[in-house]
Order: C-alpha cells, then structure tokens, then sequence
C-alpha cells in the first residue's frame, strides 16, 4: 500500500475515542501525514492504551465531559505552536460544543457523527423530536450562522454520514452521462440540486449489506457487532428518521414533521433499529434494511433541494436502508425482544475473526429515467487485511473516510463549519479510493413493488413505485 504523504500537519494532534474507528484511524495517520509524534495524544476512558504505547503515541485515559473539556483540551492543541487537529472519533462528546472551542483556539477540527454529551440518547424526560438527529444537526447549523467563516471544522466526515454524499455527486455524474443528458458538472450547492432534478431523481437510499462473517456463533446475550456497539445501539434507539421529498404523496399514521429547522426531514415515533425498509445491493439484491436514523439522510434532502424563494420546489426522500452483518442482526432481535433492554456484553469482530465477508456500502438513486442505479464500495475483508491493520471492512471505509476529510481540512483551513456534502468530493475520493476495494456501479430494475406475492391485502401505490408507501415495511 502506498504511503505517500498527503500533507503536514504543524500542531499537535488529539485524537479523541480509541475505538474500533481510532484504533483504525491511528496508522492511515502514521501513513500519509507529516507531524511531530511527540505531540501526538489519544484520550480514551475505557481502553488501556497499549496500542497506542505501541505506536509511541501519548496516552491520557480519561473521559472527555462537559465539566473538564476545555481544561483538558486547549493546553494539549496548542502545546508547541503550530496549528493543532482535533480528531473526534468518540461517544458522549458534544461535537458542536468541542469544534466551537477548537475554532477558538486555531485547531482544526473533524468529527464523523454530529454526537451530544453523554445521556442524550437515553433521556426518558425529553420529548421524541428532541431526540432525533434532525435537532443535533440543527444545533451545528445554528453553531455556523453564530460564527460564520474561519477555522475549517468538518462535520460527520466517516463512511456514512460522509463518504456516501460524495458517492451520491459521482453517481449523479454517471447517471447524466449515460443517460444522454447534457450538462456542465455543478459548481455550487444549487447547481447540484437542479443536476438532481433535472435526471428525475426521486430519492437516495444509502443501502448497505455487510456479510462479514465471524468464525465462532454468536453467544447468548452478547451484542456482536462490526463497528462501535455503543453508537450502534444509540442511533438504533433514536427515532426512524428520514429526509422527505416532494414527491411523497402519503405519510405513516406516526410520521411526524418537524415545527422549525430546514424542513427537510421527518421522524416517525418508533426506533430505527426495529423499522424496515425494502431496498436493493448488488450482491443480495432485493432485501430488507433497517431505517437507523443518519446525519446524511438529512443532510442531503437539504443539500439537493431546490428553492423558489422561501418555497421548496424540488427535494429528494433520503434516507437509510442497512443490513447489517447477522450477528448484529441477532444482537438488535434479542434488545427488542429483551423490551429495549441492553446486553450486558459487547464485542466488535476484528479482523482476525472474520472468516469472509464484505461490506457493500454504497447509494441507490432512484427514480430516474434507468430506473436505480447503486454506486459504492464493496470492500471486503481480504483486501482491507492488505490495505491497513486493525480493522474490519467496515471499520476501513469509515477510517479512510476521516483520512480524506483531514487532508480537505488541511488543505482548506479556513473554510468554516462544513458538513461532508460540502466539501470537494473528487479530491477526497481521490484520497480514500485506494482503500475502498471495488468502487462500482449497477443499475437494476427493481422496485419495492418487484416480486411482491400478493397473497394478502396490502396499502401500497401501484402506479408509483418508489413512493415511501412501498418501501416502508408495514
């Protein structure tokens, strides 16, 4: 694997969480930065820190909270001189709180998930709407009209939210070209929202399918998952939520609009994790996903609508659609089945455990004059052992993700507050392609309405196939 130098950074780094993602982050750092080690610091609360020793790498094991953040943070970002990184990759961290300080000091600043304090999640007293992550996202765009312009702070910058927004703008690109249609490749947040409409395009599932698969079953009452059980539950708990588009003619009896913010999105009163949506990936075709609540489901409703005025006049539905591997499966069977209750262990599959597998992570554009059309990664875990060390399939799509959105923040330092479908998506595929296995498209006939048995009544649309109605299991 190439360990070419992508750019230098002249501050400390503080990398925040040594999870399953940190841990994978560490050496992609090691490989395609110029920094000085000495000033190189990880903060984790719960990991012992060997790895990090391995590295050479300072270790504080210490949790990150509301009460010491500052304290703890400033002196380590601004140790030396230099312009400082902060790299967020932790649970129960304000994301908005730590970039406003970062931007404070001079640091610059990413995260992969706009993440609250610790207990948001889980707050029984707080109303569903405030749960949801349209109001976290609403909290960072509230931080950029405070403090406009200045240090780059990249917001949700991993495999999704993230490197899938860049996957929707190639994917528009590939549908244009082989649908005839003639265009100058956008240059502006508008321009992409007309390319959008002008295709046709009606909607953006991020579907996914991971079949990594591990040696040994999976135990009773244990959570197995490939990536972070903590956020994995977390966001599974929050409400369903997606981006609504103009097209959508009917909502759930439980669907709920949001009364402020940017409208892009609704939320139905029920978790993610125990809602199913029918989608399509290549490899398995036709499957159910489940409708986990994301930052780009939103985030890219609002980026692609198309305004006359205060009016919205085009907006795509957006939204998630994820199989995750079939121990994580399990894992949310026996929490639903359990009345919510967590298991009491919890284990993310490395890579030496995984027999075989991939994670085919990509977005389904649909609606347009082919049909669908999925474009993505499907990285599997033979390759990423090749490609870097400490890490599932899974995990690398999410660790090269932050690589890209470092080198951006680098070489745009003084860019503001930027979500992931704001920054120049060629150049950071251009950093994480080589880390992403096959990166493909397919386009596919299917609709939620395909092979449909028929042998009970249902509530569906028959003369519009990709309306919501059809894909929402009910």
């Amino acid at each position: 694997m190439s360990s070419q130098i992508h750019a230098k950074i002249t501050g400390p780094i503080v990398m925040i969480g040594f999870g399953s993602i940190g841990k994978g982050t560490l050496p992609l750092i090691e490989r395609h930065f110029d920094y000085d080690k000495k000033r190189f610091v990880i903060i984790d609360p719960h990991d012992n820190g060997e790895l990090a020793k391995q590295h050479g790498v300072r270790f504080i094991q210490q949790a990150v909270t509301r009460d010491n953040y500052r304290e703890l943070l400033v002196p380590l970002l601004t140790e030396g001189g230099g312009q400082g990184f902060c790299v967020n990759l932790s649970v129960d961290t304000s994301s908005v709180d730590i970039m406003t300080m970062c931007r404070e000091v001079g640091a610059l600043y990413i995260d992969t998930v706009v993440e609250p304090w610790a207990g948001f999640y889980f707050d029984k007293k707080m109303d569903v709407e405030k749960r949801s992550n349209y109001a976290l996202r609403e909290t960072l765009l509230a931080a950029r009209r405070k403090s406009p312009g200045g240090t780059t702070a990249v917001s949700t910058c991993g495999a999704n939210p993230g490197m899938v927004s860049w996957f929707v703008k190639q994917a528009l690109l590939n549908i244009a070209r082989d649908t005839g249609t003639e265009i100058n490749e956008p240059k502006s947040r508008e321009g992409w929202a007309q390319l959008m409409q002008k295709l046709g395009v009606k909607g953006v599932h991020i579907a996914e399918r991971d079949t990594q698969r591990s040696k040994n079953p999976k135990p009773m009452d244990v959570f197995v998952n490939t990536w972070s059980v903590e956020g994995f539950v977390s966001e599974g708990m929050q409400p369903a939520e997606l981006g609504w588009g103009t097209n959508e003619k009917w909502m759930p009896d439980n669907g709920r609009c949001h009364p402020d913010g940017c409208g892009a999105a609704i939320y139905l009163l029920q978790p993610g994790a125990n809602t199913r949506v029918r989608s399509w990936c290549p490899t398995p075709g036709a499957q159910y996903g489940f409708l986990v609540t994301h930052n780009e489901s939103i985030s890219i409703a609002d980026y692609f609508s198309v305004r006359d005025g205060d009016k919205v006049v085009y907006r795509p539905t957006c939204h998630y659609a994820y199989h995750p591997a079939n121990d994580a499966v399990l894992s949310l069977h026996e929490i639903f089945g359990a009345t919510g209750k967590m298991q009491e262990k919890w284990h993310i599959l490395d890579e030496h455990e995984i027999v075989d597998g991939i994670d085919e992570l990509g977005v389904l554009v649909y609606g347009h004059a082919k049909n669908a059309y999925w474009y993505g990664s499907q990285l599997s875990i033979e390759e990423t052992r090749k490609l870097a060390p400490y890490q599932n399939a899974t995990g690398l799509q999410v660790s090269s993700a932050v690589l890209a959105g470092m080198v951006w923040a680098l070489e745009n330092p003084n860019a503001g507050i930027v979500e992931a479908d704001e920054v120049d998506f060629r150049r950071c595929l251009e950093i994480q392609t080589p880390y992403l296995g096959p990166v493909k498209g397919f386009y596919t006939d299917w609709t939620p309405l395909t092979d449909r048995p028929g042998l009970f009544p249902e509530d569906i649309d028959t003369n519009d196939p990709w309306q919501f109605r059809n894909i929402l299991v009910r």
